[in-house]
């Protein structure tokens, strides 16, 4: 790393800034596990302060000189980390001197307060309850692609914040894409006769033994519970505070095997890349993930690419069994076929993975509607009806179901869906690569032996930051760009198996 004194204070500015975000992302975390209810307003205004201070840290001019003075001597130097250092934190200035303090503060309140609103609506389905908050949250938002500025569309202004250098054009395209080869393939697994017995999964299924069960397989596979811990939540997320301290969250469900553990995995899979960031590099672009397509791409790897795979339940399915009675009676082949079953349904983060990205392209399509006008958040839950409808063929019977599920809207996170299905993709492209270099890592997988994937992943991953964009990564990794074909391919030959589309 470089000593240039220059380049030094610009790092312990922005690094200072960044411990300053930290202490509010830990108040995040709590006002979505442990916050009492009525201290929702109070902790708005405590978030508000943080964000108006970090943003005044991030926007400070002596940054902005020191980025010049660097820029113009140590940049040409090719792929060495302080470039990739520069290089973001130019970014990101940039766009935080865009932005009115005024409208950082009342963002970080408003949203903190309508995360409260919106667990209550859900709770109690009221949607008109939630329609003044999303209505607030919208003007913000606008005001911001207005002040970020945009080519095409307002929607890519706050697209670029999650995945950088992606637009709305290329998620239609991909959308296009896959639902162009999925839609056939839904078609053949609903007319196969095959049926998984998905009645075994609704059964009795203690919550204390779902979470011992829960944290002894996010351990196995490598979250490390002395550097963070699983606590219970409406909507499961992952907080990565900083260095020895992820937070990962699941909800539980008494009469569902899936919902708890498929979502403790997917957390555990952000938690993993969160513990395994280069902790000397906290504060700085070198000690922060990639993209949230990138962040995507390891929970979905991990929840479905290898949660639900047959060689993990080999390794896992006995101690299920020890643990849950209720599957006593029930053999491995019909377990595993029934985690995989693929049906349409009405909540995304229960979707099976042929239906998910549909689940997303929905949600894109109504943000672009509800950002640019053409949709009113009056008409929101009849609109989001109609689309489920002619996408699943089936009508959601009320809105904690529907446009209440996701907890995304009221944290301000519109924008962050289409990173979900990005992740599908870089997750599907990477793990053929990792077959590649590893031939027998099913059978590890099968052996309960998951150390040689997740060292690939924090090699060729996690351990690089943000030293390359989403797009050189992927072809790092894997030798091309991002591609929707190893998904399909995944999806093709696995789904063709279990129902003997052959």
């Amino acid at each position: 790393m470089s000593k240039d004194p220059k380049y030094q204070e610009l790092i312990n500015l922005v690094r200072e800034a960044n411990l300053l975000a930290s202490c509010g992302s830990l108040l995040g975390w709590d006002e979505r596990t442990y916050l009492p209810s009525k201290g929702s307003e109070f902790r708005g205004e405590q978030v508000g302060l943080i964000a108006r201070l970090s943003h005044q840290m991030n926007t400070n001019p002596r940054v902005g000189e020191l980025l010049a003075n660097v820029e113009g001597r140590l940049m040409p130097a090719v792929d060495l980390p302080e470039q990739a250092n520069i290089r973001e934190i130019r970014r990101s200035y940039d766009r935080a001197t865009k932005l009115p303090a005024r409208l950082v503060e009342e963002m970080a309140k408003i949203t903190t307060q309508a995360q409260g609103a919106w667990s209550q609506a859900r709770q109690e389905n009221d949607y008109p309850a939630f329609k003044p908050w999303l209505d607030k949250i919208l003007v913000l938002k606008r005001e911001e692609t207005q002040a970020i500025g945009f080519k095409n569309h307002p929607y890519d202004a706050l697209l670029d914040e999650y995945e950088p250098g992606c637009s709305s054009t290329e998620i239609r395209e991909i959308f296009a894409g896959l639902v162009k080869e999925l839609t056939p393939l839904l078609k053949r697994i609903q007319g196969a006769s095959a049926k998984p017995r998905t009645e075994i999964l609704h059964r009795s299924f203690p919550i204390e033994a779902q979470k011992e069960f829960g944290r002894k397989t996010a351990a196995k596979i490598g979250f490390d519970f002395e550097a963070g811990r699983l606590d219970t939540t409406t909507h499961p997320f992952c907080s990565g505070i900083g260095p020895g301290d992820c937070r990962i969250t699941t909800r539980y469900n008494a009469n569902f095997f899936n919902e708890s553990f498929f979502g403790t995995l997917h957390e555990a899979g952000h938690g993993i890349y969160e513990q395994n960031l280069p902790a000397a590099d906290f504060g700085t672009p070198l000690g922060s993930y990639c993209s949230l397509g990138i962040h995507e791409s390891q929970s979905r790897l991990w929840e479905n690419q290898i949660g639900r795979s047959r060689p993990f339940w080999e390794h896992f399915y006995p101690q299920a069994k020890e643990l849950f009675s209720s599957l006593s009676d029930v053999p491995l082949e019909d377990f595993f076929f029934a985690i995989n079953e693929v049906k349409p349904s009405l909540i995304r983060v229960e979707a099976d993975e042929v239906t998910y990205n549909l689940h997303i392209a929905l949600r894109f399509e109504l943000e672009m509607d509800l950002l640019k006008g053409d949709l009113s958040t009056a008409d929101l839950p009849e609109t989001w009806n109609q689309k489920f409808q002619s996408y699943f063929g089936i009508q959601p019977p009320d809105s904690k179901t529907g446009c209440l599920q996701d907890i995304h809207w009221s944290m301000g996170g519109i924008g962050y869906f289409p990173t979900y299905t990005l992740g599908n993709l870089y997750a599907a492209q990477f793990m053929v690569q990792a077959r590649k270099v590893m031939p027998l890592l099913d059978r590890e997988i099968s052996q309960g032996e998951f150390g040689s994937l997740k060292q690939w992943l924090v090699t060729h991953v996690h351990s690089h930051g943000r030293r390359y964009t989403p797009d050189v990564l992927c072809r790092k990794i894997t030798g091309q760009a991002l591609t929707h074909k190893p998904f399909l391919e995944y999806l093709n030959e696995k789904f063709s198996h279990l129902y003997r589309l052959m």
